[in-house]
């Protein structure tokens, strides 16, 4: 079964749109976050190999923007600059803990194989 992904679409100053996914959300001091990447890098890591099993470290652009609900809508708008540092680490942190958790899913499915 496919995975839904969810999809946000932007325009940059110059009027063009473009997507990026929301990967993950997140509170910090009372603020909600979400963090987005590039849809178009199929790996997840910004190199373009469109291998989703891709282990290389790309540095894929990864960005965190505050959510600010206004009415029934949700803005994304870029964090504060002052921020970025602890926020960064969050993000890495919770990124190493979903790679922990795929990697314990992978060992479990691996343990189940050949057995009846």
């Amino acid at each position: 079964m496919e995975e839904q992904r969810d999809l946000v679409v932007f325009s940059d100053d110059e009027g063009n749109e473009f997507e990026l996914e929301i990967v993950d959300y997140f509170d910090h001091e009372g603020q909600e976050y979400a963090v987005l990447v590039d849809p178009e890098s199929a790996c997840g890591c910004g190199c373009g190999c469109e291998d989703e099993a891709c282990e290389d470290e790309h540095g894929a652009e990864v960005y965190i923007m505050k959510i600010v609900v206004n009415g029934e809508y949700e803005e994304f708008l870029p964090a504060d600059e002052d921020k970025m540092d602890a926020l960064a680490k969050i993000v890495e942190e919770r990124f190493e803990e979903m790679e922990d958790e795929d990697e314990d899913e992978d060992d479990d499915e691996d343990d189940g194989e050949g057995e009846e």
